[in-house]
């Protein structure tokens, strides 16, 4: 009995020198693999990386992390059946990952770079465009919240419209899939952008207070949401490019006439179908006011009440449509789609001549949604509309564009995706201003001028 006690604990205490004498090997090995990548010598990395991967899969999540790096290196530095091999042991990799460090590995986020590497690389992975879409699919539904990036929804969103085109998916299909992904970007600008307005609010000051320099790691935070914000902007563009005329409103109204009946208690169906009809100006047939009734009817919300908006608008009843205006942001509880809401309102009433109505929409926008530039450009263009009717000289009417110069500056320094186009817009209202000759011969340099009718605001004088 002793015998076999001292036998039993001779090879334990063997069993657990070896497990110690193995994650020496792996941590000396790693140690050295995790030098070489940091040095960007993925070749010597290699091999030690390569040998920790197979005897020590859970040892650190460096394996993955750094492993990604190497064999991303090897991708772009061979070809042919080469590179292919390492494009597979890629895929393959994020695998294990996902299996040895499960809460490091959010399924969504790395389904979609596996699927955008299939993608990019499908004529060398002989990947066809269902097989795609399906990988593509089965991430989006497998863990929404971590697919988040720009480029794989878009990716995502292409190759239906491409199954669409060669007569594999049906309408109805294409446009859910333009809302499904829509709505996800909606979201994920809605998401940066409230990180983003904070940061706004105290570098420009609010309530008429100054604003306070950022912090280092403030700006850094700046530039990352920004970076984000301007991606989404991109392929929110590039997606409904792709869509194109597909979603006309030839194609539209049959498609929802004939599913009405169906859908008319389901209020998803109901306001995106009404968001659609309103979004590609399909207003004027009846079909959208049967739309909008019967979403009002059983949802009552911000948006039916917007739709409702629209057709006293259509109907010349401009006061019955803000009043419907102002039911919808009474209705709406987030910020930023009460933002989004006082926007829309604002570019119906611009749309109609209606400024100062305009205006004021424009900019409870700004204050739930500083960040978004759009508010300032528009309230800019309305301006400079506006320049040949509020002044009593020709020089006063001109300095109207200072004002709208102002705005568009405004919009450059606070929106990450408009700093191009609105620079450009503040250079050109700039030019239409009074030039440093008119404004020596008027002798009013540094002085404030008075702007009437419905603008109401000031403007200072360059000095000279």
């Amino acid at each position: 009995m002793k015998t076999r006690i001292t036998l039993f604990f001779t090879l334990l205490f063997a069993g657990l020198g070896l497990g110690f004498a193995q994650d020496e090997e792996c941590m000396t090995k790693l140690s050295v693999f995790h030098e070489y990548t940091k040095a960007k010598n993925f070749n010597e990395a290699y091999e030690p990386w390569m040998a920790v991967r197979n005897k020590c899969p859970k040892f650190n999540n460096a394996i993955y992390i750094d492993g990604e790096k190497i064999l991303d290196h090897k991708i772009e530095n061979s070809s042919g059946a080469e590179k292919k091999a390492f494009m597979e042991d890629l895929l393959l990799l994020w695998e294990q990952r996902a299996e040895h460090f499960t809460s490091k590995t959010p399924k969504g986020e790395y389904m979609a770079k596996a699927c955008q590497l299939m993608y990019d690389n499908r004529d060398i992975l002989g990947k066809t465009d269902e097989e795609l879409y399906e990988c593509f699919d089965n991430a989006y539904h497998m863990d929404k919240s971590t697919f988040t990036n720009p480029k794989s929804l878009y990716t995502y969103f292409s190759l239906m419209v491409d199954l669409y085109d060669a007569g594999k998916k049906p309408p109805k299909d294409l446009f859910n899939k333009y809302d499904d992904v829509v709505e996800k970007v909606e979201g994920e600008v809605q998401n940066y952008s409230e990180k983003l307005n904070k940061l706004v609010a105290k570098e420009e000051g609010v309530d008429g207070q100054e604003g306070v320099a950022l912090s280092k790691k403030e700006k850094s935070y700046k530039r990352y949401f920004e970076s984000y914000l301007k991606a989404y902007d991109q392929i929110s563009g590039s997606i409904d490019g792709k869509l194109g005329d597909r979603a006309n409103c030839e194609n539209l109204i049959p498609l929802y006439t004939k599913d009405f009946e169906a859908h008319r208690a389901d209020a998803v169906w109901l306001k995106r179908a009404a968001g659609k009809m309103s979004e590609k100006e399909c207003t004027d047939d009846p079909l959208f006011f049967k739309l909008v009734n019967a979403y009002h009817e059983i949802s009552p919300s911000a948006n039916s009440a917007f739709y409702l908006g629209i057709l006293k608008d259509k109907d010349g009843d401009t006061r019955g449509a803000i009043d419907f205006y102002k039911q919808a942001i009474s209705l709406e509880t987030d910020d930023f789609k009460k933002s989004k809401l006082n926007y829309r309102i604002g570019l119906k009433l611009k749309s109609k001549g209606n400024y100062g109505a305009a205006r004021g929409f424009f900019r409870e926008a700004l204050k739930l949604n500083p960040s978004n530039g759009r508010p300032h450009l528009s309230i800019a263009t309305m301006y400079a509309s506006s320049a040949k009717n509020c002044g009593d000289t020709n020089f006063n009417k001109r300095a109207v564009y200072w004002l709208a110069a102002q705005e568009a500056r405004k919009a450059s320094r606070v929106d990450p995706t408009l700093k191009k186009a609105a620079a450009q817009s503040a250079a050109n209202y700039e030019a239409k201003a009074p030039q440093r000759a008119e404004i020596f011969t008027a002798g009013n340099a540094g002085q404030t001028i008075k702007i009437g009718c419905w603008i109401g605001a000031s403007v200072q004088v360059p000095n000279l």
